[in-house]
């Protein structure tokens, strides 16, 4: 191929930075994305977004149609990091040690992040890389159940489709009113962590299948 004519090369040129712009806005947009949905929660709009962001509401469209696109990027990032944490967890020697910590440091992202509460809650936001986020986390939360109750330190009966449940309760903690998120929820963790862990006379737990 022949080389680049003069007029060729400063076009090219000016691409490069406009491409470099444009992600950079887009960087700028979900930074502000996780920031306004973690203290708005699902009603915020790309209005707000785009104010937080220092941008004009075109160029938020023009990388996100609607909220809904925004959201589950947004949102993607978040499970994948929870998915991480999951992952790291199962590093630990101990199997209860890890679940716990994973437990902890999941809930502490929510306890902070009214957006990502209100996804656990109503899952109002869909997408492939949601469900597949959902998935790994859901995975790697077998592996942490699983590894525990080999280790003999998880109570006879709980398995990996307890850890839902649990992570509603401690969200109807963090659901208590209050002008700031209340670390209350910490103290009930520990009551549920020590009725998780394998201990001496424990009543066996019923059936869930019993309920219905």
């Amino acid at each position: 191929m022949g080389r680049r004519t003069q007029a060729e090369e400063p076009a090219a040129a000016a691409v490069r930075p406009l491409r470099r712009d444009a992600e950079l806005n887009r960087h700028r947009i979900l930074r502000a994305g996780r920031e306004v949905f973690a203290a708005r929660g699902l009603q915020a709009t790309l209005n707000d977004v785009a104010h937080h962001a220092g941008l004009g509401v075109g160029t938020v469209y023009r990388k996100f149609p609607d909220k809904q696109a925004l959201a589950e990027a947004v949102f993607t990032e978040e499970l994948d990091e929870i998915a991480a944490l999951a992952r790291e967890a199962q590093s630990e020697d101990d199997g209860f040690a890890a679940l716990a910590a994973f437990l902890e440091s999941a809930l502490g992202r929510a306890a902070h992040n009214r957006g990502l509460r209100e996804l656990m809650r109503h899952g109002a936001v869909e997408g492939t890389g949601l469900t597949r986020a959902r998935r790994e986390i859901t995975s790697h939360c077998e592996a942490l159940v699983a590894r525990a109750r080999s280790q003999g330190t998880l109570r006879d009966g709980v398995d990996e489709a307890d850890i839902a449940p649990i992570a509603a309760m401690i969200d109807a903690v963090l659901a208590l009113p209050g002008e700031h998120p209340s670390e209350l929820w910490r103290r009930y963790l520990v009551i549920i962590l020590d009725g998780l862990r394998a201990q001496p006379g424990q009543t066996p737990l019923p059936d869930p299948d019993s309920a219905n």
